[in-house]
């Protein structure tokens, strides 16, 4: 795999991450007095993934949602291995020796990752154990071990071995001739421990009595992945309840129908992570789409990052797996459990229909408020420009914006641009169908979507063989703007129609993640969008924006000037304020502007679902900062960005956090939201959120979070709020 090409694939990446650690940093001339000034980027996410495992702690929330909530917790620390601290080890192996934004190494940093990350798996699997399990016990349903059934439960498992499990199964021994198979990323596996042989054992105890030597026993290793094809879980249906047995404990117990004729000694449940942060040279990429298949593919070759062992594994096992892996024992996690909790997002979609009091109450997003039920969706959008709150609002309009488009004989053409999108995209068909129906269509589908090449790559072949103009995202720049452009001919001539977001086009994560979208047949924007849109496919570059404000080339100076604006008037006496909502907080840039915005006696209020590197709270600096983190049933995932700018009080959407990715290596879209009705929805959304007292974590300035104390309080939970407005 050691080629020329994977060479320079690694080295684009390497000068990628260390350019975005840099800007990370610009501006800051002693960046090792950073510490009292930054919080570090991957300690603040790894504390976002805390709070997320408090939900699952939280016995307010019912019971079925606290396991969806861990499996959360599990799968983002699965991914923050195999991206963030893969992309840190990359750089320790490239002697990258530059501070990062608190004054960190790349050392220091891997170190204080483990201490915490191993903190945090203990507190989950403690969180499994003497939580839930129990709890799910008290109200019939169980996770069993294999040894604790009773004889005719083993034999029920027994039997689902030997008719599914067993012809599926491949035992890989391992010895001189045979080395490790690859073992694939996050898959379970089964490491087994065999006698030796009666010739292996006869001719140790020859060589002993011939050299009067003790020869240690030969022992056999050999290793079983666990098939991913069937469901984690075996369910047993008993009178006591419902009853799940993990199938590696089943498969554990039949091992000798595997190895017939040898002895298991032992066996122990072992996965890997690797790193899947692609390695991708675009500048000589003749063929992107081809270039990100091939990279997709060499995924499953990442160096390994990390091992999960069950906590009593056979040190026996331990030694072959460390030597055929070349894993040290400091990437070794040793749990007590099931490996790899994520399967219980499985199990709760399973169960919860039968067990609908352990989950959130129904609910069932509102028509929206701003669309006439009965209105054709052009004529709304004519009228008066029209928000949408997702997912306390339905996500049809947007999908009926792109349907009617596509159906209509008086759209001429539709461009879009896509991030993610469902398996089963109905906004995908419409595109599809608008090109068979002989409109111009043009989209951008972004290959480089992080986990979801794959499905990306598999869309923008589709379109193209339906007629559609596909651009598979540019180079350099991953494009992770939300916007959709219908031109239309009406009597009075060519009409733009604009669809703007916050969110991905996505109609199953809409029902999950709270995003806002804004319809607008504007002008201005139209004009905009149509230079938007030229400029992803040509070599346009136009002069001036008028509405719609892109990244990487504008954005980021235009926020900074919108704070600094805020402290100017501040310090003039004029009334000020600020108060942006985002899922990330990283770039130095920008929360240095909001440090000089407090200094100058702005009041900010943060909403900041996940990382947050700026230290609030600190006297000369931030004590005009307040930072709040929401973590709810919904996923909070919407952009905005508010300035008092002397009473006009100027709201805008966005695609963009405030981070350097986003700021620098991301097509971006910031657009304000003009319209008074629009605006004042928007303002509501804030404003409950800032009175939010019972789903906000408030970070301190030791970078801790705390939720308040709420005896002599009101009891305000904003997404509960958001769902009855």
């Amino acid at each position: 795999m050691n080629t020329k090409k994977d060479k320079k694939d690694k080295e684009k990446k390497l000068e990628r991450v260390s350019t975005d650690v840099a800007h990370s940093a610009m501006d800051n001339a002693d960046i090792e007095a950073n510490s009292e000034r930054y919080f570090n980027r991957e300690l603040s996410w790894l504390e976002f993934n805390n709070r997320i495992l408090f939900e699952s702690r939280d016995t307010k929330n019912p019971l079925l949602e606290r396991l969806k909530f861990l499996s959360i917790t599990a799968s983002n620390m699965d991914e923050f291995y195999i991206v963030r601290v893969a992309s840190l080890r990359d750089l320790q192996s490239a002697d990258y020796d530059e501070l990062d934004i608190s004054g960190r190494t790349i050392k220091q940093q891997l170190t204080q990752i483990d201490e915490q990350a191993r903190n945090a798996m203990s507190m989950m699997y403690s969180t499994y154990n003497r939580s839930l399990v129990p709890s799910l016990k008290n109200h019939g349903i169980y996770i069993s071990d294999y040894e604790d059934l009773d004889e005719h439960a083993k034999e029920v498992c027994d039997d689902y071995f030997r008719s599914t499990l067993y012809p599926i199964l491949t035992p890989m021994a391992v010895d001189a001739s045979r080395p490790l198979p690859l073992i694939y990323n996050r898959q379970l596996n089964l490491a087994v421990l065999i006698d030796e042989s009666e010739e292996e054992r006869a001719a140790r105890i020859a060589k002993q009595e011939k050299k009067g030597k003790i020869y240690e026993p030969s022992y056999r290793f050999a290793t079983i992945q666990v098939p991913p094809v069937v469901p984690r879980l075996f369910q047993l249906h008993q009178s006591s309840g419902v009853c799940f047995v993990p199938i590696e404990q089943i498969i554990c117990a039949n091992l000798h129908a595997l190895f017939v004729g040898s002895t298991v000694l032992a066996c122990g449940f072992y996965r890997v992570m690797r790193n899947a942060d692609l390695d991708i040279d675009e500048d000589e990429a003749e063929d992107l789409l081809k270039e990100i298949e091939e990279q997709v593919r060499k995924r499953r070759f990442g160096e390994i990052i990390r091992m999960e062992v069950n906590d009593d594994m056979d040190p026996r096992l331990l030694t072959p797996l460390r030597s055929s892996l070349k894993i040290s024992n400091k990437d070794i996690f040793a749990v007590n459990g099931p490996i790899d909790l994520t399967f219980l997002m499985k199990l709760v979609s399973k169960i919860s229909d039968d067990f609908p009091e352990l989950c959130y109450h129904a609910f069932q997003p509102a028509q929206p408020q701003m669309f006439p039920k009965d209105m054709n969706i052009f004529d709304a959008i004519r009228e008066k420009d029209r928000l949408v709150h997702h997912p306390y609002e339905s996500f049809d309009p947007v999908v009926e914006f792109v349907r009617q488009a596509a159906e209509d004989p008086k759209v001429l053409a539709i461009k879009q641009t896509l991030y993610r999108v469902s398996s089963s995209s109905p906004i995908i068909k419409s595109l599809a169908a608008a090109a068979q129906n002989g409109k111009q269509v043009m989209v951008l589908v972004e290959l480089k979507a992080r986990f979801d090449e794959e499905n990306n790559i598999n869309w923008a072949k589709m379109l193209e063989k339906a007629g559609c103009h596909v651009i598979y995202g540019l180079v350099g720049l991953k494009t992770h703007s939300k916007i959709t452009l219908v031109v239309r001919e009406e009597e009075d001539g060519i009409r733009r129609y604009l669809h703007l977001a916050t969110g991905n086009y996505n109609d199953i994560t809409a029902k999950i993640y709270t995003d806002i979208g804004l319809f607008t047949a504007s002008e201005t924007f139209g004009v905009d969008a149509s230079e938007f849109f030229n400029t992803l496919s040509g070599f346009s570059e136009p002069p001036e924006w008028r509405r719609l404000i892109p990244a990487p080339t504008r954005m980021k100076k235009y926020f900074i000037e919108k704070i600094s604006q805020e402290a100017k008037n501040a310090r003039k006496g004029k009334k000020s304020r600020i108060i942006a909502k985002m899922n990330s907080l990283v770039d130095a840039s920008i929360i240095d502007a909001l440090y000089d915005a407090s200094c100058a006696g702005v009041k900010i209020d943060l909403v900041v679902r996940g990382i947050c590197c700026l230290r609030p709270g600190v006297p000369g600096l931030s004590e005009n900062i307040t930072v709040r983190s929401i973590t709810g049933r919904f996923l909070e995932h919407s952009r905005i960005y508010y300035f008092y700018n002397e009473g006009q009080e100027d709201v805008y959407l966005s695609s963009a956090d405030w981070m350097p990715r986003n700021l620098i290596r991301r097509v971006e879209l910031l657009f304000p939201v003009e319209d008074p009705d629009c605006k004042a929805r928007v303002m509501d959304v804030l404003h409950i959120e800032l009175e939010d007292t019972v789903r906000s974590h408030f970070l301190d300035s030791d970078g801790s979070y705390h939720k308040l104390d709420l005896r002599g309080k009101k009891k305000v939970d904003s997404q509960e709020e958001l769902q009855i407005q």
